[in-house]
């Protein structure tokens, strides 16, 4: 597994798809990275199964009582880059919601007002790059989350009509088997320093959103 950084307090890495965030088992970071750094890894936020990139561990249950309290304080910055279906209408905006799981089919529901279980969520996104491929359009676009419910992006473009590439769950109707969503960067304060730190890293093993990315760096957008 690829580590981007660690000291004696966290490491980051690069989540690959299909392994799970939390829990245990030998598909699960935290057993992994355990074996990788020989020592306890302390989890701190999540991402779902299917999607890759990059995530912060603590190794200390002090470290990760800080980076805990930073994701609840919305200090913990995540982006994401998305492959769409479609071109919103506007380049960027803030996307508002309100969302409501249903946990026996484990999917997420936008809806229009509160009730017990609905949450608020909140994300911004900046249209990188758009084209056509197959005569259809698409759009590379980067999010940057304020809230961290679950399926949270996928949920709320697909409800506006821009579904992600290989996101059957959510309604797209493509042959990629993998979804085109990545955490390409995150940010925190180290949780002993002080220091603000953050770490990028845009690869993924998804090739629809490989060549959106390698399309926007041709042009000199990313």
């Amino acid at each position: 597994m690829r580590i981007l950084f660690e000291d004696e307090e966290l490491v980051v890495c690069v989540k690959p798809v299909g392994t799970l965030s939390q829990g245990e088992g030998k598909s699960s970071l935290i057993t992994m990275l355990g074996e990788q750094t020989r020592g306890e890894i302390f989890p701190v936020h999540r991402l779902d199964r299917e999607t890759g990139g990059v995530m912060v561990y603590a190794k200390t249950r002090a470290a990760a009582a800080s980076l805990s309290r930073q994701a609840a304080e919305r200090k913990l910055q995540k982006e994401y880059f998305a492959l769409l279906h479609g071109v919103p209408e506007e380049a960027s905006a803030v996307l508002e919601d309100l969302l409501f799981k249903d946990s026996k089919r484990n999917k997420v529901f936008v809806v229009e007002r509160e009730r017990k279980g609905v949450k608020k969520a909140v994300c911004e996104y900046e249209t990188v790059f758009s084209g056509h491929d197959r005569k259809e359009a698409y759009s590379l676009v980067k999010v940057i989350l304020h809230t961290g419910r679950t399926h949270q992006i996928r949920v709320q473009f697909s409800s506006r009509g821009f579904p992600l590439f290989g996101d059957r769950k959510y309604g797209a109707k493509d042959s990629e088997k993998v979804m085109a969503l990545f955490s390409c960067r995150i940010g925190f304060t180290h949780p002993k320093t002080g220091e603000r730190l953050s770490f990028y890293f845009d690869r993924t093993e998804s090739e629809p959103l490989n060549r959106a990315l390698e399309a926007a760096k041709s042009c000199g957008r990313i």
